[in-house]
């Protein structure tokens, strides 16, 4: 099953012991690549592979550790597949191994801002890349964010990070904006950031939206994490309208049907 939707569904594998919601579920190479086969099934159009998780208050982890979690995944995704791979990482060095083993495009959720190099490592390549608002590290991200209007302030970031990188040479049409739901926000600051996420579109660039199974849907429907992907999929619908390109989830097939029940309705007479 394809999505037939105009929004491209990315598809979540952490293979980390410790992600907030399906953390060491795939842990082992072997469960991942089961866990890429099934979201292929259900619709993926692209994957995106992580071995650190970003959740609030997680441990880095050293270079070597993520590599060694990530590259036989997408080693063994390419034997079989060409879905575009998304490397989720911050290290330059992890990307770039990344990208040789079969990965296609680098999403870094500190906006090329956490390793110097993986900015010049982006000008050496012609991979797209995403770049995520987050205030402060995974590490403090947490830690009382405050905003006067979250959603300009969002804009202005993006803003200065878009010009940088088109002062470095960079072409714009390879860059996404994610505006980082759950990275530095409190509940008000995800409805916020959802009820009008259309205006990030005036930036001219596609918007990922990356909203599954985080906690502020649990905040409020009282629901656990691994049961979020109902009001996930139920977000996903409401965004149907509002200019978001790729919606990334951990479960493809709900948000799938989601998306194709809310477009046959925009569509109705």
């Amino acid at each position: 099953m394809r999505n037939d939707a105009d929004i491209k569904l990315m598809g979540i594998i952490n293979v980390t012991p410790d992600s907030f919601s399906d953390g060491g579920l795939y842990q082992e190479s072997i469960d991942a690549v089961h866990q890429a086969r099934r979201l292929i099934a259900d619709g993926a159009d692209i994957l995106d592979i992580g071995g650190e998780s970003t959740r609030p208050y997680a441990d880095p982890v050293s270079v070597s550790e993520e590599l060694s979690r990530v590259i036989p995944v997408i080693t063994q995704i390419r034997s079989f597949s060409d879905i575009p791979i998304s490397i989720d990482t911050m290290k330059a060095d992890v990307a770039r191994e990344a990208l040789q083993a079969g990965a296609t495009i680098i999403n870094d959720v500190s906006a090329l801002r956490h390793d110097p190099l993986m900015l010049d490592l982006v000008k050496q390549t012609d991979v797209d890349v995403i770049i995520m608002h987050m205030k402060g590290t995974p590490g403090t991200m947490q830690d009382s964010p405050t905003y006067s209007d979250i959603v300009s302030e969002i804009i202005v970031f993006f803003q200065e990070r878009l010009l940088l990188l088109k002062s470095e040479g960079i072409d714009l049409k390879r860059v996404t904006i994610d505006p980082g739901i759950g990275f530095g926000k409190k509940l008000e600051h995800n409805l916020s950031i959802l009820k009008h996420i259309e205006k990030l579109s005036s930036l001219g660039q596609p918007v990922l939206l990356g909203h599954s199974r985080k906690r502020f849907l649990g905040d409020i429907t009282k629901i656990d994490t691994p049961d979020r992907d109902l009001v996930t999929a139920v977000v996903s619908g409401l965004c149907q309208d509002k200019k978001v390109s790729i919606i990334r989830v951990h479960d493809i097939a709900s948000t799938r049907y989601a998306l194709l029940v809310s477009q046959a309705v925009n569509q109705a007479n």
